[in-house]
């Protein structure tokens, strides 16, 4: 993970003259660039992750019945007895959401992942900021405020939050009513901004995630990034949801400014788009000094044959054998 904002003060003065210089060229905003002017002498350190997503069916059996499927708790033991170091707790998936769970069910949760040697990741809520409904918006910025507080809880370092549409709307024009791009961003970055003043009481990052819709290449993510200009706002970057010509070019953009990943089987989340070239991946996450977790996150993508138990493992292995052998960059 980029290094937190209390290590500022122990950066040296030629290392933060230099960063200062880069953020220069690159045009970043002054909250945003000084959120990445982190240095890990011994070079990135990579710890993999489980995204809960992984295991959508069976996690949504269990909230049906829970003699049926899996919980979190159980996809806790699932990454413990398959080696990962840590999981990703997705909210939807606790009982009560989008309400926060109780505290005793936090705790119990946190107390488990602690035994088992995980950390928590991230979590992650559905919010949609590109509707012209004030209302809806407003409700989305309460919604990550809340889970924010849950994460500070569970210990988990970001809470995800989108920046693109959701159900019943098609794509993010239909949401804003033909509202134009610039209008959006600014709906998008003003809800984002206040659910970072949040995230900065309780030393949680709101990390905003491209996926496919009104954020779909690296540009559109930077650019929203910096219209947001707060140290406690980052990016999420979905390797699955760069809908370019290009997604490694649209991820080496964004990966040095992120607090967080999503790495998905295939570069666009489809089965028939090119499986994702994990050792090109790492080499991008290592040259930009992205230090913490890579959570993986397996889709169903329409397989019929789809098997968590079974995919999860493989693609964990092809990712800790890209991380060994990347190691040397």
């Amino acid at each position: 993970m980029n290094t937190p904002v209390s290590r500022r003060q122990f950066l040296s003065t030629s290392a933060m003259l230099s960063v200062g210089l880069a953020a220069v060229s690159l045009g970043l905003p002054g909250n945003l660039a000084a959120a990445e002017s982190g240095h890990r002498p011994n070079g990135p350190r990579l710890k993999t992750s489980l995204n809960a997503y992984s295991f959508l069916e069976l996690l949504n059996a269990n909230s049906k019945n829970s003699s049926q499927g899996v919980d979190l708790f159980k996809v806790c033991d699932f990454c413990a007895q398959h080696g990962f170091d840590a999981v990703d707790v997705t909210g939807y998936f606790f009982p009560g959401y989008p309400a926060a769970p109780d505290d005793n069910y936090i705790i119990k949760l946190k107390r488990h992942a602690f035994n088992l040697g995980l950390g928590i990741s991230g979590t992650g809520v559905r919010n949609d900021f590109t509707t012209a409904d004030s209302a809806v918006r407003a409700e989305g910025v309460q919604r990550i405020r809340t889970w924010i507080e849950v994460a500070a809880k569970l210990g988990a370092p970001t809470v995800r939050a989108f920046s693109d549409s959701q159900p019943p709307f098609k794509n993010w024009q239909h949401a804003a009513g033909n509202a134009g791009r610039a209008t959006v961003e600014g709906w998008v970055a003003d809800a984002l901004r206040e659910c970072a003043e949040h995230g900065a009481k309780f030393g949680v990052i709101v990390a905003v995630q491209n996926h496919g819709d009104f954020i779909s290449t690296g540009a559109e993510h930077l650019s929203l990034l910096k219209r947001v200009d707060h140290e406690w706002c980052a990016a999420l970057v979905d390797t699955g949801k760069y809908l370019s010509a290009d997604p490694y070019a649209d991820i080496a953009l964004m990966a040095p400014h992120a607090v967080n990943w999503q790495i998905k089987e295939t570069t666009q989340s489809t089965v028939d788009s090119p499986r994702t070239d994990l050792n090109r991946l790492l080499a991008i996450v290592r040259q930009s000094g992205y230090h913490g977790y890579l959570p993986i996150e397996t889709l169903r993508m329409g397989r019929t044959d789809y098997d968590s138990f079974v995919e999860i493992p493989r693609m964990l292995a092809e990712l800790q054998l890209a991380i060994a052998s990347t190691a040397s960059l």
